[in-house]
């Protein structure tokens, strides 16, 4: 579904966020990052989505370059990767109902309106996420892991074919980070790939098929979350770093 081929990002011309990098995502994979920060994971979930242009290197998605795509071919491209971020990302003061459809406006004109069948698709998805009888309250007025709901119910309106996660969790705490894994892992298992940032090792063995570990840009792992033991984790995160 997606190929990445020796793909390259350097913000300065000198020092490479992501460095060399290959890999490729199957059709209904649930691939975690992992790695600190810094080391090159929401970089390398923003030249995906093309948010930023990667130096060199290429992106493959269902056999086509996305690199150089432009206009209406770049917004058809990103039709089918949904984002969701680690801080949200929605208008505080509008309802829940308007963020959620706002994730259609890759489907819209300008000024044109939504349709009731948007509107329905929308219920449907906070249903999924368990906050339709919070349609029309303002987001603002809602928790974190509320919010983050709402997030992944806007990333549904797209009807993506892949998800990308920037550490979804890091601002939750435990119980709340874990119920919204839970709700990527059911994305999941509808058959959207899912492509999900993480620092706990944890959550990467409890919801990834697949383990991809950065450092300082470079593939530092890749393989099966349960391969991960003691000796790769220090490799990953440094000799002081101990498992939480």
């Amino acid at each position: 579904m997606l190929e990445l081929s020796h793909l390259y990002k350097s913000y300065d011309g000198k020092y490479n966020a992501v460095e060399d990098l290959s890999f490729s995502l199957e059709k209904g994979e649930f691939l975690v990052l992992l790695g600190l920060s810094g080391s090159g994971k929401s970089t390398l979930l923003r030249c995906i989505n093309r948010l930023i242009e990667p130096s060199s290197g290429d992106i493959r998605f269902e056999g086509e370059s996305i690199i150089g795509l432009k206009g209406a071919e770049l917004r058809q491209y990103r039709r089918n990767l949904a984002m969701i971020f680690q801080q949200f990302n929605l208008v505080k003061n509008l309802t829940v109902l308007s963020n959620v459809l706002s994730g259609r406006l890759g489907y819209h004109h300008i000024a044109s309106p939504f349709t009731a069948e948007e509107k329905e698709l929308a219920m449907l998805n906070l249903k999924r996420v368990g906050l339709e009888d919070f349609a029309q309250r303002r987001v603002k007025q809602l928790s974190g892991g509320q919010q983050q709901r709402v997030a992944i119910a806007r990333a549904l309106m797209q009807e993506p074919k892949i998800v990308l996660a920037d550490e979804p969790v890091a601002s939750l705490d435990p119980a709340t980070a874990d119920s919204i894994m839970q709700y990527l892992a059911e994305i999941n298992r509808s058959g959207i790939a899912v492509i999900c940032s993480l620092h706990f090792l944890s959550l990467a063995r409890r919801y990834g098929s697949r383990v991809l570990a950065l450092k300082d840009g470079k593939k530092a792992f890749e393989g099966l979350p349960e391969e991960i033991d003691a000796a790769r984790f220090k490799e990953i995160y440094g000799e002081d770093a101990r498992e939480i």
